[in-house]
Formats: C-alpha cells, structure tokens, sequence
C-alpha cells in the first residue's frame, strides 16, 4: 500500500493554499511534501457516522486525505448529540450523511467526500470499499464490525477498528497481510443481547473523541509509512484510572478468513451469524414469539384493571429509574434479580421492562429459566411507553 501511495504521490500537486493549509504537517520530516502529497492521494472508507466516525472523519478530513466515503443511514437523534460532534441541535430528523457531508466539506473543501446513504451490507459492501486503500470501521454493531474485517480480508486491505462502552475502549488495525485480522480475536461473536450496546449501556461523551481519534491516527500512520501501526497489537484505555495497556495479537492459523485453510471465500449472511439485525438492537431468541410480548397500550389498560395478580418489574438500574418510570412499576435491577427472585411469587402474571425491552427480555429468560410460567416483555421498554401512553415521560 505505502509503494502505491509513493507512485500515486508523485502526480498529486498542492496549490498555494493548501501548502499554506498543511504548513505544519510540511515542516515536519515524517511528514514533509512527499507525506502531505500522499495523504492527498491516499483514499479511506469511513462506516459510520456516529460517537466515533465523527472525530474519525472530521480529523482526516482536515488532514488532507484526498477521497473520503461515509457510509450511513441513520437519522440525528437527541440522543446522538453528546457525543456525535458532526452533529448539531438544527440537524436533529435529518440524515446523519447530510449533516456529515455539509461539515466535512465545510472543514476541508479540497477533500472529496463521496456519501453512501445506505446500510453497509454483505450486498453492497465489497462494490463500496474495492476502491479505497483503508476501511475504517466506526460502528457499534458486530454484525458490521465481521462484515467490515471480511470485507477488509478478500479485498487486502487494513482495517482500522475501534469500539467503546461506557468507560472503555479498545483499539486496533486489522490487517491480515501483516498481521491478525478481526475474526482471530474473536473467532464467534457473543450471545445476543450478552454485551449491552451504548444505547443500553451508555457511554462517556468524551469517550468515542478519544478513540475515533486515535483511529484516525492509526489512518495517517498507515498512509504515511511512519511509526508503528497498532498491527498485531490491541490498545486498552480506560477513562476512570486514564490508562493504557498493549496486549499483543496472535494470528490465528485456523482462522476462517486469514487461517492456513480458510473456509470463508465470500461475505456471508452477518445477521443470521450474529443472531442481530445490522445496526439494530440486539434481540433474544423470544423476542420474536408474541407468546412473550405485551404492547404499552395492552399494559396501560391492564394496569388500569387493578389487577392485584399483575406484578410490572423494571429490570433498570436506580439511576434509570430516577430520570423516569411507570407508576406502579417495582424496581428490581437486573443485575440483583438472580439474589431477589424470592421476593416474586410465580403464580403472579410478572410484566418485565427496562428502557427498549432488551434487558427485560434477558430477566425474562432467568426467570424462565428459574420455572417461571407467567412472565411478559413490555415490547420496546419505557420508549414505547413514552411514545404510545405518556408523552409527557421524558425519553433518554
């Protein structure tokens, strides 16, 4: 890739306003003319737009990367603004790749940004980064983050990851030509709904800046031939203490994708390997079983029944429950549940929620689990209550 990049270099010019643009980066030797001349010519698939995408696309817009592809299909929501730097309060309903375009050529309009208003799918995936010399993935999901490293492996091409959860982030650069690739660390994803996503579990604001940022550095090591790339290495940070640790990666030799004998010689269905739908919430096994569900507007009208054998548990933690419940509601978190089901009679008919219905899907299969017959999901948690019972409870 670096050679590429030198004879691609060698027909990129900068005008006098970009040299004046890139004067710091000119006057160090890392970097110098030739450096900036191949950031021009070098080309990065952002997917994703989101906490970590935005640094990511902001700092190697600015950098001077010459062609930039976002990927993305999401709206701006409230939610997205305490970390979603590309975003703004006016942009809230609109498409996320409109907001980030109109930013991104506001920073840097000698940059070409090519938007993909789309899902990143096993359809389209290898059409859309067959042209671009780095994929950096800025999702949140791991049926995209498989699809991204797959893509990343046929293709032959370096794949900058990162991901974050509350406090934490981990950090790395895919690259099965020089190192391990995604799927040699983890071989098979988790169980749905067994790692809480950031809409689940929340996330520090400051936290996605901090490693879409070192993504992007990991971007400009790459092109620029310098330093040493985080190929075989994952990088550890946590906020509360502000460390940082290096673990060193093995490529392993039965990998599917990378190994000795790969199996895998084309993309494969990622939702059904990962048991989620991209980009969507993760669901259980009896999600889908309507045998298990029970709307906003069926609990309003049972709970308006005074029904002494129904029994509403909110799965949340205290926190939660301070900025809203439903009256009636008993809070049992679900971390305690398994100490607290004796405080549950199971001839009672137990309704569970939580905020969007995952994690009360997850106390449900524990009580299931614990010979509970009578249980119920409130079906997308204190939102569908919000949005469908009381507009007036405030949504987070």
């Amino acid at each position: 890739m670096a050679m590429n990049l030198v004879e691609l270099a060698q027909g990129v010019s900068l005008s006098n306003e970009e040299i004046k643009r890139y004067s710091r980066h000119l006057i160090m030797p890392e970097v110098g003319l030739v450096g900036q001349k191949k950031l021009k010519a070098a080309s990065v698939l952002c997917i994703g737009t989101g906490g970590l995408g935005s640094p990511l696309a902001m700092y190697l817009t600015a950098a001077g990367v010459g062609r930039i592809g976002i990927v993305d299909f999401d709206v701006v929501d409230f939610s997205n603004l305490q970390r979603q730097l590309l975003h703004h309060t006016p942009d809230v309903g609109r498409s996320k790749l409109t907001s980030a375009v109109e930013k991104l050529r506001a920073i840097n309009p000698n940059v070409e940004i090519v938007p993909y208003e789309t899902l990143f799918t096993a359809e389209n995936a290898m059409d859309i980064a067959r042209d671009y010399d780095i994929i950096a993935d800025g999702t949140d999901n791991f049926p995209t983050r498989y699809l991204a490293n797959d893509v990343s492996v046929l293709l032959g091409k370096p794949n900058v990851h990162a991901s974050i959860f509350r406090f934490e982030g981990q950090a790395s650069v895919f690259y099965a030509k020089e190192g391990p690739c995604y799927r040699c660390l983890y071989p098979e994803p988790p169980p749905p709904g067994e790692v809480p996503s950031c809409a689940e579990g929340g996330v520090l604001g400051i936290l996605p800046g901090l490693l879409g940022t070192i993504q992007a550095t990991e971007v400009v090591k790459l092109i620029l031939g310098i330093g040493e790339p985080l190929i075989g290495r994952l990088l550890l940070f946590d906020a509360l203490t502000m460390s940082t640790r290096t673990v060193r990666l093995r490529k392993n030799p039965q990998c599917p994708i990378c190994g000795e004998n790969p199996t895998i010689h084309e993309l494969i269905d990622y939702e059904e390997f990962c048991g989620v739908p991209i980009g969507g919430e993760s669901p259980t096994a009896d999600q889908s079983d309507a045998r298990w569900q029970i709307s906003a507007h069926e609990l309003q009208t049972r709970l308006g029944q005074h029904d002494p054998n129904l029994v509403l548990i909110d799965v949340r933690d205290p926190h939660e429950w301070d900025i809203a419940h439903i009256e009636g509601a008993r809070l049992i978190p679900l971390s305690d549940l398994p100490a607290r089901m004796n405080e549950l009679d199971s001839r009672n008919e137990i309704v569970l929620q939580c905020r969007t219905g995952v994690r009360s899907m997850k106390a449900l299969n524990l009580l299931r689990d614990a010979g509970f017959s009578r249980l119920k999901n409130l079906t997308g948690g204190i939102h569908a209550w919000a949005d469908d019972v009381d507009s007036n409870m405030p949504k987070y």
